[in-house]
């Protein structure tokens, strides 16, 4: 039997627990702890010992504090190397959790992205996306939610029904980058709406806000149309509407219906005094074809474009399930607010660590591939570059190249 000859990555100084860690500039947990006065609360478990911990768990899907302490102890030695990190013990790590205020984790989260973007352009331009998108010279960006779901019997401040708790993530994700713009967590109680404001803020004239029926709101609706924002969402069922006009707009059959309304419920009209367009559409879902209503503001596209818009939405869909498949976000390290944040915070910080690793090497596999690889070998002194670029059997297929005369050219002897 002939013997198979594995590529091992070439040998490294640092772990690779190490090298993701690298990543972030030397001083910026220490500048970010210090503006949201974490520093003067630290003693023996530093602000950075703590983000290297909340990474650890994350990575490695850590089930509970003793878990994340009883490793980071037994790995005392190598931990060190991480820019001196120690590992916490039981009570340091859950009372840093409960009472260090996530909004430094927040911060780093956004400092990270605008970090890495300097660093590497191509990262926050994306990849070209093909389709209605790459016709778009401005930004768009979908708008949606995902439910993290946690106990009732010790949760109490997450409580939005009698025996359920959970919190919720609601974001803006531009949909040429595939990163996020804006985050917001908070308890489930409150519905998506409520939420449409502060995730709208950042938007600026001309660009694309895609959206569920969940955050239709008229008076925020209208603010967008004032600020110069286009916008796509659904149409409630129960919207009550008077047709002013019919409109032409494209050939493709799959359009039913192309019209300007104009809304006749008093608070409604109130709210958005201008006209709307409604186009009714056949998409298909899950193989089959279904009838949809969309709504916009815009009506020099044609019907088929704002259709394909809201279809575009579905990649922020993609994207939670993306970190809920990866990350720590089901066993939680506290049960205060606080914690629940800042795991969720770490969370989204290694999800764009890794990003930013698949950009820069070129990985061709999943994402959830990547994670299992970096999980896998989190102690090794591997060079990590030279792993992703290595590594994987089932590589994408090649281009088939020919040989001129291999060219049946009909005529031509």
């Amino acid at each position: 039997m002939q013997k198979v000859h594995k590529h091992i990555p070439a040998g490294h100084g640092y772990t690779i627990l190490k090298q993701l860690c690298n990543l972030i500039p030397g001083g910026m947990v220490a500048e970010v702890a210090h503006t949201h006065g974490v520093d003067a609360r630290s003693r023996s478990f530093t602000p950075w010992s703590h983000v290297v911990a909340q990474m650890y768990a994350q990575v490695t899907h850590a089930i509970g504090l003793n878990d994340v302490c009883d490793s980071l102890r037994m790995s005392e030695g190598v931990l060190a190397t991480v820019r001196g990190a120690t590992a916490p013990s039981r009570n340091n790590f859950s009372h840093a959790n409960k009472v260090r205020n996530s909004a430094m984790a927040e911060a780093l989260y956004w400092r990270m992205m605008e970090h890495l973007m300097l660093q590497s352009p191509g990262f926050a331009k994306g990849k070209v996306r093909r389709g209605y998108l790459r016709r778009f010279r401005t930004a768009i960006h979908a708008m949606d939610s995902t439910t993290i779901q946690l106990v009732a019997n010790c949760m109490d401040w997450a409580k939005h029904r009698r025996r359920k708790a959970a919190a919720k993530c609601h974001l803006r994700l531009n949909l040429q980058s595939l990163l996020p713009a804006c985050a917001i967590i908070d308890t489930a109680k409150f519905h998506d709406n409520t939420k449409a404001h502060g995730l709208c803020a950042g938007l600026k004239d001309g660009e694309i806000a895609v959206f569920d029926k969940a955050y239709i709101d008229f008076d925020h609706l209208y603010e967008l149309t004032t600020r110069g924002v286009f916008w796509v969402s659904r149409a409630k069922d129960n919207m009550q509407y008077r047709v002013v006009e019919r409109l032409q707009s494209t050939e493709n059959p799959r359009v039913l219906c192309d019209e300007v309304i104009e809304l006749t419920v008093e608070k409604s009209q109130r709210e958005y005094p201008e006209r709307l367009r409604r186009v009714v559409a056949l998409v298909e879902v899950d193989g089959k074809d279904v009838e949809l209503v969309f709504l916009t503001n815009n009506f020099t596209w044609s019907a088929w474009t704002v259709a394909e818009l809201y279809r575009c939405r579905w990649d922020i869909e993609v994207f939670f399930k993306e970190i809920k498949q990866t990350l720590q976000l089901t066993d939680f390290l506290g049960h205060s607010a606080n914690a629940v944040q800042w795991q969720v915070w770490m969370g989204l910080l290694v999800h764009l660590l890794l990003r930013y690793l698949a950009c820069l090497h070129s990985w061709q596999h999943s994402f959830t591939r990547l994670f299992t690889v970096v999980r896998a070998v989190l102690w090794r002194r591997w060079h990590l570059g030279e792993l992703l670029d290595s590594y994987g059997t089932a590589k994408p297929p090649g281009r088939i190249c020919g040989q001129p005369e291999q060219a049946y050219l009909p005529g031509l002897a």
